[in-house]
């Protein structure tokens, strides 16, 4: 990173505010109470305050977040966090409030009143920092609101998800510089733990970011003592709370799935160990009170999914132990970051061996839509688009189509940049209100134009007792009000609290190229098109998952390896606290298992799902669904099938997929 000069100069409001370096580390104190900046951090801020954008790659846990919260403050307005994960929004909340900082999130845990005084709070700019998912950019109400207020930075937390290079990619996150440009935002603030260099390249172009621009610090971290442990499947319960028992302090222990941390937390309070199952499929409020508690010290081990991810926020984790292989090299890296924040030492713990893959594998599976749904989804497209514009609600379209959310998401964002459809506006398909103030009092506000105009829109509401459900077709017809006009004035009703409102059901609205969409012959090629994409991409995932198995059975210092995967090259090549520099290489086992069972068995566990799809007039299903079926699988098929209680459902989940689909093959040739 190329220095700045001593001097920067914030612009805001025509006013020019120089800051120092001497300056910066007397805010820094003044603010947070904090004596110093840490490695990279000063970098970012000055890069900010001078009025570029940045990306920052640091370590987990080496402190990415002060760069915005430090911006925030020198800013003239709102700075807009986009994060993954609520429970890293409450986290980073908490903290600012210890600071005195105002900052609020819009989630999904706000009742109406809250979120409408968390708008009014950053309309009069008594909240500079304003936290939320990229998922509420597709509510109609936030980006109308969004439009009232001037922001002046944009920050993406765990930006890698943008990148189809990464571990963890999210396809709404490929439109976050189209809302930099929609909402005005003169600048943005990149951050991210885990980057290898295709990624890191793939984001600075995404954002127009030069190199100068890119702050990456040392990934090597001398406090986190790695060990990889050779361990059979039947040994391993016994061997985990062996490992617990041998540290003091905080931990957690990570897992794949649900039922096995309500297990594994289970076998450890049997064992007289304080600990606690931590997972999606928990109440939330359970969830909560058993973080608050880990947090409290009063647990002393969570056992949780690393499919959910946690975003604890605990700088004095003394361990972390991975029961299951985890999903990725970088998965890995972000939950073993969760460890020695505090910069003393800690043990990170995988126990492994090869049976668990077919598990890991098949979340990649999963999530390669089959042909004749792409085909499906397509003609879907074709059938119901009129005059150019398609409507579409996603869940149902999932069910119909049998693609799970994520994958199709990633079609929409392909067909996007294929030109085929590009994303017009969302709204929600039903607004109700109901009226908190007499609707004389509330007309009588305004002049005779706006009275006018709210008495069409309240004339086209159908009340039923107190809740009323407006029309907007027929408003529009009747009157020809623009939609935006309307949703902007139940808005200013609803922050006046002059009515309460409630929005459901979002409905994305598509502009589509009919042309791309005209012929049989169209459709199959983009189809194959479109299918060769998750083919590659599933390909991808599976050499990810190759090379997390080669990590794990390295004859060289894992902490030099890892460090250098993340492209930092500056490590020592040997650290010599990791188990491979103490001469312990890892060569992980499988279980042998049973062939699987012959062409009859299969076909008699098949039946059952055939008869279910024919009793709801459905195709008889593929047989890669019929592979799933076997796999336990979650699909939207399955799940409006019922068919989990079926004999056959996950029957073979202890192969890999695979061998599965190989076998169903046999069984329909």
């Amino acid at each position: 990173m190329t220095p700045l000069a001593h001097q920067q100069v914030l612009k805001a409001d025509d006013n020019a505010l120089a800051l120092d370096h001497q300056g910066l580390h007397q805010l820094l104190q003044q603010q947070f109470g904090f004596d110093g900046f840490r490695e990279g951090q000063q970098a970012v801020i000055e890069t900010i305050l001078s009025g570029h954008s940045a990306l920052a790659i640091f370590p987990t846990g080496s402190g990415k977040s002060l760069c915005y919260q430090f911006c925030a403050q020198q800013l003239p307005h709102l700075t807009l966090v986009i994060s993954p994960l609520l429970a890293l929004m409450k986290d980073q909340l908490a903290f600012l409030a210890s600071k005195g900082i105002a900052a609020a999130s819009i989630d999904s845990s706000l009742t109406y009143d809250q979120t409408q005084q968390v708008m009014r709070d950053v309309r009069e700019q008594r909240t500079r920092i304003l936290m939320v998912s990229v998922e509420r950019f597709k509510n109609e109400r936030f980006r109308q609101f969004l439009k009232s207020v001037p922001i002046s930075l944009l920050v993406v937390d765990e930006a890698h998800c943008i990148s189809e290079w990464g571990h963890n990619f999210r396809p709404d996150y490929l439109k976050i510089p189209q809302y930099c440009q929609e909402f005005s935002i003169p600048q943005s603030l990149l951050l991210t733990a885990t980057a290898t260099e295709q990624v890191k390249l793939d984001m600075a172009k995404r954002f127009g970011l030069s190199t100068q621009q890119v702050i990456q610090t040392g990934f090597y971290r001398a406090n986190l003592d790695l060990s990889v442990i050779a361990i059979s499947q039947q040994h391993k319960l016994a061997q985990l709370a062996e490992t617990v028992k041998e540290y003091t302090g905080a931990g957690i222990v990570y897992v794949t799935l649900q039922k096995t941390a309500e297990d594994v937390a289970a076998h450890l309070i049997r064992q007289g160990i304080n600990a606690a199952a931590y997972h999606a499929g928990m109440d939330q409020t359970v969830r909560q009170r058993i973080q608050q508690q880990f947090m409290d010290n009063q647990i002393q081990v969570i056992v949780a999914t690393i499919a959910f991810g946690m975003g604890i926020d605990k700088s004095n984790i003394r361990f972390v132990i991975h029961f299951d292989l985890p999903k990725s090299i970088e998965n890995y890296s972000q939950e073993i970051g969760r460890a020695g924040r505090d910069g003393h030492l800690s043990h990170c713990v995988t126990l492994a061996n090869l049976d668990g893959l077919n598990t890991v594998e098949n979340f990649v599976y999963g999530d390669t839509p089959e042909p004749h749904n792409i085909d499906q989804l397509l003609t879907i497209i074709a059938n119901e688009t009129e005059n150019g514009r398609w409507e579409v609600q996603e869940s149902p379209l999932s069910t119909a189509c049998n693609i799970r959310s994520l994958p199709l998401k990633t079609l929409f964002v392909q067909l996007e940049l294929l030109g085929v459809i590009r994303p017009s506006y969302a709204y929600f398909a039903e607004f109700k209100y109901r009226f908190v103030e007499d609707q004389q009092l509330i007309l009588s506000r305004f002049n005779d134009d706006r009275q006018q105009f709210l008495n069409q829109i309240f004339s086209h509401t159908q009340f039923k007792k107190v809740w009323g459900a407006l029309d907007f077709d027929s408003l529009y017809q009747q009157h020809g009000c623009d939609r935006q006009r309307v949703v902007a004035a139940l808005d200013y009703l609803a922050d006046q609290n002059s009515i309460i409102l409630e929005t459901k059901k979002i409905t994305q609205v598509y502009d589509v190229q009919q042309q791309a969409l005209a012929t049989p012959q169209q459709l199959q090629q983009l189809t194959s098109q479109l299918s060769q994409y998750f083919s590659d991409n599933e390909h991808k995932e599976i050499v990810r998952i190759g090379k997390l198995v080669d990590f794990f059975q390295l004859d060289r210092c894992l902490s030099a390896n890892l460090a250098q995967y993340f492209d930092d090259h500056s490590v020592p090549q040997a650290c010599g606290h990791c188990s491979v520099c103490r001469g312990q290489i890892a060569i992980l086992s499988k279980q042998a298992l049973a062939p699987l069972p012959d062409s009859a068995t299969v076909t008699t566990l098949l039946e059952p799902l055939t008869l279910v799809a024919q009793a709801k007039s459905l195709p008889t299903p593929s047989i890669a669904t019929q592979a799933k079926f076997l796999a336990g699988m979650v699909m939207p098929m399955f799940s409006r099938l019922k068919v989990k209680q079926l004999e056959g459902f996950g029957r073979f989940s202890a192969y890999r997929y695979q061998d599965i689909l190989d076998t169903v093959k046999k069984v329909n040739s």
